[in-house]
């Protein structure tokens, strides 16, 4: 009996009956053969064929720890997948209990400043064509999955402050986490948790090819400039399949994770469940870290702003990985600035697992009056006051409010070593 699968769960030993998706030239295929190696694994891939049918008769059948697509579709039997937050309640009694906001930040920034320099030793070795310290790759997406574990806040907070100069390895860092969190959100084993970190640690590597001056430009893309950064995922692509130490599903993920639901995306132009569910997670978690993070040419918007523009963003991002993911990040984000109902504004320094309404906040300033108040910590979920709206930073005038939830990080940015 046939079984018709995404491209990403393809294996060496499966015999593919026919294969679908992007009309592509494939002169070295036949209609129906056995994939004897990595080689032919790899070349699918990057072709932009989106999916076969196999024959399990014939070959090997859809092993069982392959990613289930309808996981984004299912309703869980009535009830929602529990959130990244929720799962590190859960795992509380296990070896990596819950801390503190404070506690973990100290941590994550150690541990922001080690992932920068092993990204960059990577992305060089990527780039040279010598072999990669897998061993310290996988090590360190382990790190940031523990971090998340220990407080699901800390770390994905913390790299949003990133600088301009150090954008291209600390957007891979953030990638990273977030992809892990929205695994744990979409209730992925933890084996495809950790191979999801793994690739958002690894979707940009193709940037690596790409002219400095384009990178840094301060202004926007002009066609031929823009025309030659859409060539990172495929250059990234190739350069993981030379490397041949990744899955082919962090190679989908380089690949594809600019690829939009509508069709509109590059560069294959996919749609819909043609593009596979690590892609359509990446799309999501690589646009939230660039419009929330400060770039040569435009500020970076704030956490709350960046979701309501990115829900509509019609036709960009699958909606049920994108609800999965505004879970995964809370309703209020740490560093969102919010009004209460008392008058006060305040930031968001840290959300309940059991309320994502009812955050902690610290109130520093008097809306009525417009006059600064001595900063305090407010515990919402205690019901003494309410959030009743979301608030620009821009229209109030405030700088550097990340001084108020992040400790020592100050000015607005933490610079990674």
């Amino acid at each position: 009996m046939l079984k018709h699968i995404g491209v990403t769960d393809l294996c060496v030993g499966m015999y593919v009956q026919e294969l679908s998706g992007s009309c592509v030239e494939r002169p070295f295929w036949n209609n129906s053969f056995l994939i004897q190696n990595e080689e032919v694994l790899e070349k699918i891939l990057v072709s932009g064929i989106v999916g076969a049918w196999i024959d399990p008769s014939k070959g090997a059948d859809v092993p069982a720890s392959a990613p289930d697509e309808s996981l984004v579709q299912a309703d869980h039997g009535g009830r929602q997948p529990p959130c990244a937050s929720d799962q590190s309640c859960a795992q509380a009694a296990g070896p990596h209990p819950r801390v503190s906001m404070s506690e973990e930040l100290s941590r994550a920034l150690k541990l922001c400043s080690r992932s920068k320099a092993a990204v960059m030793e990577m992305f060089g070795d990527l780039r040279m064509g010598r072999i990669v310290k897998l061993d310290r790759v996988t090590d360190m997406v382990g790190e940031i999955s523990d971090s998340l574990l220990r407080h699901p806040d800390a770390l994905i907070s913390l790299v949003r402050l990133k600088n301009a100069d150090e954008y291209t390895y600390m957007h891979s860092v953030a990638v990273c986490g977030l992809m892990i969190g929205l695994a744990r959100q979409l209730d992925l084993p933890p084996q495809l948790v950790e191979e999801a970190g793994l690739a958002g640690l690894l979707h940009d590597v193709g940037k690596m090819t790409i002219p400095t001056a384009i990178l840094a430009k301060p202004l926007a893309l002009n066609d031929n400039e823009y025309t030659t950064m859409r060539t990172h995922p495929e250059a990234g692509a190739r350069m993981l399949a030379d490397s041949r130490h990744f899955t082919a599903r962090v190679l989908d993920v380089c690949l594809h994770h600019h690829e939009k639901v509508d069709g509109t995306g590059y560069p294959h132009k996919l749609c819909g469940t043609q593009i596979s569910l690590f892609a359509r997670m990446a799309a999501v978690c690589d646009v939230y870290d660039a419009v929330t993070s400060d770039r040569p040419y435009r500020d970076r918007w704030c956490p709350a702003e960046s979701i309501r523009k990115m829900a509509g963003w019609t036709g960009h991002f699958d909606q049920k990985v994108f609800h999965a993911f505004v879970k995964c990040i809370g309703i209020y984000p740490v560093g969102a600035l919010v009004r209460l109902q008392s008058g006060r504004l305040a930031v968001v320094m840290e959300q309940h697992t059991e309320c994502l309404l009812t955050p902690m906040v610290k109130v520093f300033f008097s809306a009525s009056s417009r006059t600064p108040l001595p900063p305090e910590s407010v515990d919402l979920a205690c019901g003494q006051d309410r959030i009743v709206s979301f608030e620009s930073e821009k229209t109030w005038g405030f700088k550097n409010l990340e001084a108020l939830w992040a400790g020592k990080v100050q000015g607005g940015e933490a610079h990674f070593g």
